[in-house]
């Protein structure tokens, strides 16, 4: 346990190395931030003012003190704290991702287990192709068309913005399909898997009916690898809402992110990458917890 979060630690450190000087290598923002006319003289005192002219090191230190704190500074665009603003959007994403999730589980898992039960059927293969397809489709495309035909053509949902369910759908259906085809993929293996076993088969002999066969027995065994992917898949929506967000004028986390990179306001884009990760590693913490919970013969090495 100790090791796991030790580790935890050292993916977040890592995460904000990265961030902080790529984020630096792309440019300086005094140029965006003044206007075309400044003075050198200006130029000169607004990077001190900001402390841009220090060395990058003294510059990453002190953002690594503020990010201990929670501090990352305020936005160089709103004037605001960058952390406060990235809270702001935080229950937009969480809203968005959480959909997509919940369509995904109520989809994957029943076609997961159905396609298994009934191995080499027209369902199963329908499933498989669904499933395929599915993970093929890049996101960015769906949405489009998915506007196209729902909000242009038929007129049935909004193409854009965050208000009543309807505003939902379609955000949610373009970040979970992939999802879906994952966790049905997997939903279909282990249960395969299991239904394999020795104790399925002995189950069966004693009379015991299909149905607790299928969901008592042989669910409860498949559930650990498709619960460590729902975790893992829980911080990809996450983190990877950036294209449905902007797709649909989504205002997340991750649409903020877009235009804060667009604009090169560091704080805020450090602020949301260091939220997000931070979220990513405890979600995959919190999924080997409970995984031993799950299987008490798993332990931490």
């Amino acid at each position: 346990m100790l090791r796991r979060l030790w580790q935890a630690v050292l993916v977040l450190f890592g995460v904000s190395v990265v961030v902080f000087f790529i984020l630096h290598l792309t440019g300086d923002p005094v140029g965006l931030l003044l206007p075309p006319d400044a003075s050198a003289e200006d130029i000169t005192r607004f990077r001190k003012a900001m402390g841009f002219d220090d060395p990058w090191i003294v510059q990453y230190t002190r953002f690594l003190r503020g990010a201990l704190r929670g501090d990352f500074g305020e936005s160089l665009r709103h004037g605001e704290p960058a952390m406060a603003l990235v809270l702001e959007r935080l229950p937009a994403t969480f809203q968005l991702a959480g959909a997509s999730l919940l369509l995904a589980l109520c989809l994957a898992i029943p076609a997961g287990i159905l396609s298994a039960v009934k191995r080499n059927s027209a369902v199963d293969y329908v499933s498989t192709v669904v499933a395929l397809t599915g993970q093929a489709m890049p996101t960015f495309w769906l949405g489009i068309m998915l506007i196209l035909v729902f909000s242009v053509r038929l007129n049935w949902l909004p193409s854009s913005g965050r208000g009543d369910f309807q505003h939902l759908i379609l955000p949610a259906v373009t970040l979970g399909l992939f999802t879906t085809a994952r966790i049905t993929r997997l939903t279909r293996s282990g249960m395969l898997e299991v239904l394999g076993q020795d104790y399925i088969r002995t189950a069966r002999a004693k009379g015991v009916s299909e149905q607790p066969v299928v969901w008592k027995h042989a669910l409860k065994n498949a559930s650990i690898p498709i619960i460590t992917i729902v975790g893992i898949e829980l911080g990809t929506l996450l983190g990877g809402s950036v294209i449905t967000e902007t797709i649909f004028s989504w205002p997340g986390v991750g649409r903020l992110s877009v235009q804060a990179i667009t604009n090169r306001d560091y704080p805020v884009v450090q602020a949301a990458v260091f939220l997000l990760a931070s979220t990513f590693v405890f979600l995959n913490f919190l999924v080997d917890v409970t995984y031993t919970w799950l299987d008490p013969r798993i332990r931490f090495r």
